[in-house]
């Protein structure tokens, strides 16, 4: 008697000599992140280190010289210095742009890295979403802090914004698209809607700063 469809084994999926080592040593490697993916990692890490870099000679410039005006310091509302040269500019004990340069210099290796075809261990991935994530909580805070509190804006600092927001963007987008689990179909179709998700950021933040600077943009007009 011929064997039920239901007693017959599924056929194996072949699997890459890479992807045999991988698994033999238990960190089995993620799916190739997309090109948007790497995109977005590539130049959100490049502008925020370019954003943190630039900030960190600001700062050292101006602990040399007290009365150095920084660079992008041009009006009451648009004020570095002030910025700068507030507590919460060294939170930890240490000017932040030291952050931002440690964090978006490994994201730009990592970006490199993925241009040049590597693949990740998973746990990789969601070591990635751990950093992202006390970036994106840290900004926020910041953000708050110089709406409400320092009253002042610091462009190179809102550049640190957006890079810290798109590279979130990016990484939960990847997680979520090689995500072996079942997951609701709504989140499934997160990632491409990630671009519009950030625009909206984007118009928010801006809309908040319009309504808490309307005193200061009304006597430019």
């Amino acid at each position: 008697m011929p064997p039920s469809r239901s007693d017959v084994a599924p056929a194996a999926e072949p699997v890459s000599d890479d992807e045999q080592a991988d698994r033999a040593d238990g960190h089995e490697a993620s799916a190739r992140p997309s090109r948007a993916v790497v995109v977005a990692l590539a130049l959100s890490s490049a502008f925020g280190l370019i954003a943190s870099f630039t900030l960190l000679l600001e700062k050292i410039r101006g602990l040399q010289d007290p009365a150095y005006r920084p660079s992008c310091s041009l009006n009451p509302v648009v004020s570095c210095g002030s910025v700068m040269n507030s507590e919460q500019a060294g939170v930890f004990g240490f000017p932040n742009p030291m952050i931002g340069v440690a964090a978006f210099g490994a994201l730009v290796a990592i970006a490199l890295a993925l241009v040049a075809g590597a693949r990740f261990a998973r746990w990789y991935w969601w070591g990635m979403l751990a950093g992202t994530t006390f970036g994106l909580v840290f900004v926020h805070w910041l953000i708050t802090q110089s709406l409400y509190e320092i009253n002042a804006l610091c462009p190179y600092c809102m550049v640190v914004w957006v890079c810290t927001v798109t590279a979130f963007l990016a990484v939960v987008s990847h997680l979520i698209r090689t995500s072996p689990a079942r997951l609701p179909g709504w989140v499934r179709g997160l990632p491409g809607w990630a671009m519009v998700i950030g625009v909206i950021w984007v118009v928010a933040v801006a809309g908040l700063i319009a309504e808490r600077f309307w005193y200061y943009w009304q006597t430019l007009v």
